[in-house]
């Protein structure tokens, strides 16, 4: 029977065996290793290496699957497998492997040199082999007639989706989940019948924000500590790069909604919820230059956001799921807060949108009428409800 001592004594001398190329030698020495028992690890991963120089496919694929049956995200082991699996000709298994072993180096922080290496061999691997899968698709897709400008949204989406350019994006909120509701990033602003009403008033409010802007110059801190809730940890609390004039909260804030008429009368055809103590919402939200909101989740899916650009500058992006649009003067962005999203101003003068939600569209009169009352008893139960905006 083996001690620790000599079986680490033999796990040494079998990784020099290695190492001046006598993989016989070094193979026999880690699998007598392996049978001492004693609780003594068996040195599968050794074993697996020798019998790889040995082209020992076979004693190979025994000694990862060993290997990976004790430590299943064992990122070498992983690899090596997938390797195996690829020289086998089956490539779409030793994918899944690949796969697996970058996720898993994706959280593992310092990684050895040598390891990671590896990992962005797989890495790349796994990117080649998107594109041959995405161009196999495509091929089918026009043998048959389908050709990029005919195929219709979804099925591009699909697409994209299934060949992995894009990533797939749901419904997350934060504190309220209304279900069956269908997963959309941005809706268009031509399905809305009251959007030219709003956009048609963008001057008027222009002139009421450059108004403001002469008044106040700057606005308070889109995110404000609350002392009634935990403290927010990042670096948006308070920060002035972010920053927000309320013009409805619930009902109007004063002065602010005084100095604003032709907003607030712009708004009155859009679907607003009217919900005691949260609804309407509505605001000037102004992003500073060089400023980036990091990529977060809306409350509630019950409703949409809305932006109407008033200063937008060049530099500045938005990005809802895998979809990044530009801000233009005058055309509503409309959008799911829900979904993961983030904005940046890498332009050199500020970005301003008026803010306010409405309902979604696939929600019933009944619905609303039923959630009104749900929200309006939550609040009631937890106090002052959270801020709404996003």
């Amino acid at each position: 029977m083996l001690t620790a001592a000599q079986a680490d004594q033999m796990v040494r001398d079998g990784v020099a065996a290695m190492q001046r190329g006598d993989a016989k030698a070094a193979r026999h020495l880690f699998e007598d290793v392996a049978a001492a028992g004693n609780g003594i690890a068996p040195p599968w991963l050794l074993i697996a290496q020798a019998c790889r120089l040995e082209r020992d496919e076979a004693g190979e694929l025994s000694a990862l699957d060993k290997l990976l049956a004790e430590q299943p995200r064992h990122v070498r082991g992983l690899i090596m497998k997938g390797d195996v699996l690829a020289r086998r000709g089956d490539p779409r298994a030793a994918h899944t492997f690949y796969q697996l072993a970058v996720n898993v180096a994706e959280a593992t922080p310092n990684l050895p040199p040598n390891l990671a290496a590896e990992v962005q061999r797989a890495a790349a691997e796994l990117q080649r082999s998107q594109g041959d899968y995405r161009a196999h698709l495509d091929a089918a897709l026009a043998n048959a007639g389908h050709t990029p400008a005919n195929l219709k949204p979804r099925v591009r989406d699909a697409l994209a989706l299934a060949s992995g350019e894009k990533q797939l994006y749901l419904q997350e909120p934060t504190s309220f989940y209304f279900p069956g509701l269908p997963q959309i990033q941005f809706y268009e602003r031509e399905a809305f019948d009251w959007v030219p009403a709003i956009e048609a008033q963008t001057a008027a409010i222009r002139a009421e924000l450059d108004a403001v802007l002469a008044q106040t110059h700057d606005f308070p801190p889109y995110v404000e500590e609350d002392p009634a809730r935990p403290n927010k940890a990042h670096y948006l609390v308070a920060n002035r790069d972010w920053g927000a004039f309320h013009l409805l909260r619930g009902e109007p804030v004063e002065p602010n909604a005084s100095m604003c008429p032709n907003a607030i009368a712009a708004l009155k055809p859009a679907p607003q919820p009217v919900i005691r103590g949260r609804s309407p919402m509505a605001l000037f939200s102004l992003l500073k230059p060089g400023a980036h909101i990091f990529a977060h989740n809306g409350l509630i899916n019950t409703r949409l956001i809305c932006h109407l650009p008033l200063i937008a500058p060049e530099g500045c992006r938005f990005r809802v799921g895998n979809e990044v649009r530009s801000w233009e003067e005058g055309k509503l962005l409309i959008f799911d807060d829900t979904i993961e999203h983030e904005a940046w101003n890498e332009g050199t003068s500020r970005r301003v949108v008026l803010l306010f939600e409405i309902w979604r569209p696939e929600i019933d009169e009944e619905e609303r009428a039923a959630l009104t009352t749900l929200f309006e008893a939550i609040d009631e139960f937890r106090g002052e409800p959270l801020d709404m905006s996003s």
